[in-house]
């Protein structure tokens, strides 16, 4: 097998694996759903939340959990690999909620600190950091909805446009 024909082999191959694609729809559906709890919330228009970390819901966690979620699904929940995924999960999760986040109110007290002293900060801190509990729990949640509704109802790319070819045929 020559270059060309194992790059369109291994391209094929990453097209039909419906764990990693779903896992990376629910993460973008996540991400994307960000500009709408923006606007909820804030009142604005903001696209900029697309690029941002931390925010409602985690887009991470979304990402694990559906990726955990989807190896269950097409292993089995008693897999090593389902296991594997799911502790490496809980770990993104709980570093999301837990020392991301206690880093972005140390940066916000740490750029207050600095406006207070009358200084001029030319590079403030980044303070979002992490999640509230709350969006790693709905990121969670949403991730792995995505991910098994994706996988069980529409599978991968491939099938999805064999599909659409037969019935357009």
């Amino acid at each position: 097998m020559n270059f060309i024909e194992s790059s369109i082999s291994m391209f094929y191959d990453l097209l039909t694996n419906e764990v990693l694609v779903w896992a990376l729809i629910a993460c973008g559906l996540a991400q994307v759903s960000k500009l709408f709890f923006e606007v909820f919330k804030n009142g604005k228009w903001r696209p900029a939340v697309l690029i941002e970390t931390g925010g409602m819901p985690s887009s991470h966690s979304a990402l694990v959990s559906g990726t955990a979620a989807g190896i269950g699904l097409k292993l089995g929940f008693n897999d090593p690999v389902f296991s594997l995924a799911a502790v490496i999960a809980f770990i993104v999760m709980y570093d999301a909620s837990g020392i991301r986040r206690s880093a972005g109110i140390t940066a916000a007290t740490v750029n207050k600190l600095v406006k207070e002293t009358d200084q001029d900060p030319l590079n403030p801190l980044k303070e979002s950091l992490g999640h509230t509990r709350l969006e790693v729990l709905v990121g969670s949640i949403f991730g792995p909805t995505v991910a098994l509704i994706g996988i069980v109802y529409i599978g991968s790319p491939v099938d999805l446009f064999q599909t659409l070819k037969f019935a357009l045929a």
